[in-house]
């Protein structure tokens, strides 16, 4: 166990428990971050007033301090009952040697493993793939990654919109111009312009509406035709949102795809399952199922409506019945919905529906990951100047093209050099998003995002390039270090006990789906790196050998922790810089 927090808690939980009873022994200790130490115990303050003869809060300290003694550092009573902990250098250099040893820098896996669902991306098959889900499928991505590298099982759910009534005008629009145009205009990311036009027919011209809605019907009922009609407006729309899957380096194949298609055959047992058990009851014509605790402006109950009046289904019956499946059929544990925040009373009905009906259990978590919306330098929705959605694989082109421009000057081949600027390119948009609260919206800056200095993708990936070229001057392979640590300086000392935080954070990312702690740690841990190389040479000429010795794997530690680090986040970093 290389954590200190929870290394500490556990040590004073049994001080509290042999001072004053086993009753206290789940007592948090109220530990934190001190500025007057490595950390703060705060429980005297509040146990005090728990206790039968209210002690002072300071007696309380003094009480807890001396069932301390054999603590590996030092706990000194300060103020009213604040407990200061310094923890003594060889612990840290014990724990931060431990690390080094484990391939896995002491992030542990996860037992038993849970099946953790998570939805993300999602984009409409029918129009063009836009700034709005960059967010959720770089969200997503992160936590699939951190989930898996802790042991849990996986699944992916990309659930595209591939399904419905404007996929009639679509196929119609299809046969129109041909299957060959219409696969090149796809493939090309013409999806908006695509629709737009078949749109246009469908609101103009009544033979084409006609033909439109017929063909809607026969999709429906599966007729042969049509379904390979629809693959082929589906495949040439795959093979173009796959592009920016690439670019984006996420993990999503095919394999992964789950859209709205795939619970078609599904839904009119939804409802009639939904309506025998008296979960959901027609209401003015509709089938609604009405949780309760929701109501609308007019303090009526707020209806979640399964089935329309005129037979047709909706967003509402397609999540009920992929709730149902990934319970049921796909065993999850835990099902994480990574969507847009103005979907949330959507997902708060369908959870609590779901619960009446049933089909998610107390022992299965769903939980709704709101994104914020991402905004211009105006403050408003972004877009283009005209008002249109910006299409993601030009921002994402564009965020590459610029890195180039910005290492154009630095003397590499042509290869390496557009390595290292897809690198810092896409590094620099997925941390700007990863960095900051998922539920906030943020305002997408190029010029920050690419910066060299602060809480910055660009920032990150060259601080392990630092590290890589201290190496390279020593001519070491990071590999091969084996220590011992030992620790001399303060600036030694305070790196080792920023890197043993490591793997709490990864198991708290994974717990509480927040990508933003990981960017935090891992800035800071670029921070007290830098202090460190600017106060502690280590391959210079003068260097004693154990000295050399114990800061190479202090550097190579911090290298495999800020690489692990930005691995689950999916940030690329490039070898040089």
């Amino acid at each position: 166990m290389t954590d200190p927090q929870l290394v500490l808690t556990e040590r004073v939980q049994q001080a509290l428990a042999d001072a004053f009873g086993a009753e206290f022994a789940d007592a948090d200790p109220l530990i934190r971050p001190s500025q007057f130490a490595d950390f703060q115990a705060n429980v005297a303050m509040s146990l005090a007033r728990r206790l039968p003869d209210r002690p002072k809060p300071r007696d309380v300290a003094q009480t807890i301090a001396d069932r301390l003694a054999d603590f590996p550092g030092t706990v000194e009573v300060s103020g009213p009952g604040f407990l200061n902990i310094t923890l003594a250098d060889e612990w840290i250099a014990e724990q931060a040697e431990r690390m080094f040893e484990d391939p896995r820098a002491g992030v542990p896996t996860i037992t038993p493993a849970q099946t953790v669902v998570i939805d993300y991306s999602a984009p409409n098959a029918a129009k063009e793939m836009h700034v709005g889900h960059l967010r959720t499928t770089i969200v997503g991505d992160a936590l699939t990654r951190v989930n898996e590298h802790l042991g849990n099982r996986v699944v992916r759910q990309n659930h595209l919109g591939d399904w419905g009534t404007p996929f009639g005008m679509l196929i119609e629009h299809l046969l129109d111009i041909g299957e060959q145009a219409a696969v090149a205009q796809l493939e090309a990311g013409e999806g908006t312009p695509y629709y737009q036009a078949a749109r246009q027919k469908f609101d103009n011209d009544e033979a084409f509406k006609r033909r439109a809605r017929e063909r809607v019907t026969t999709l429906q009922s599966g007729d042969p035709e049509t379904l390979r009609l629809w693959h082929v407006f589906m495949d040439a729309t795959i093979r173009y949102f796959n592009k920016i899957y690439s670019l984006l380096g996420v993990t999503l194949t095919d394999d992964d795809i789950a859209g709205e298609s795939m619970y078609n055959d599904m839904l009119a047992q939804t409802c009639a399952d939904l309506e025998a058990s008296g979960v959901a009851v027609v209401s003015e014509g509709a089938l609604c199922v009405f949780p309760p605790g929701f109501t609308g402006s007019d303090d009526k109950p707020l209806p979640l409506i399964i089935r329309k009046s005129d037979g047709g289904y909706g967003y509402a019956t397609t999540d009920l019945a992929a709730v149902r499946y990934r319970v049921h059929d796909l065993k999850a544990d835990r099902i994480l919905y990574v969507v847009g925040n103005d979907q949330s009373l959507h997902f708060q009905m369908v959870f609590a529906a779901a619960r009446m009906a049933g089909w998610l259990p107390e022992s299965v978590s769903a939980e709704h990951i709101r994104i914020g919306m991402m905004l211009g330098k105006d403050g408003r929705r972004f877009k283009t100047r005209s008002g249109e959605s910006v299409k993601l694989i030009e921002l994402l082109e564009e965020a590459v093209d610029r890195a180039r421009t910005a290492i154009a000057e630095r003397g590499y081949d042509d290869t390496t050099r557009e390595e290292i600027a897809r690198a810092v390119g896409m590094g620099a948009v997925k941390y700007a998003d990863l960095s900051l609260s998922h539920e906030s919206e943020y305002v997408f800056d190029f010029d920050r995002m690419l910066a060299m200095t602060g809480n910055t993708g660009p920032y990150m990936q060259y601080a392990q390039a630092r590290i890589r070229s201290i190496f390279r001057r020593g001519g070491v392979d990071p590999g091969t270090v084996t220590g011992p640590i030992h620790l001399g300086e303060p600036a030694e000392r305070a790196l080792a006990l920023q890197l043993l935080d490591f793997p709490a954070v990864v198991e708290r990312v994974a717990e509480t789906a927040e990508p933003h702690r990981l960017c935090a740690f891992l800035f800071d841990t670029a921070t007290a790196f830098t202090g460190f190389f600017e106060t502690c040479p280590v391959v210079k000429e003068g260097v004693p050998p154990e000295v050399r010795a114990s800061r190479l794997a202090l550097c190579a530690l911090t290298l495999r922790v800020l690489h692990t680090g930005l691995d689950l986040l999916g940030v690329p970093v490039p070898d040089r810089m």
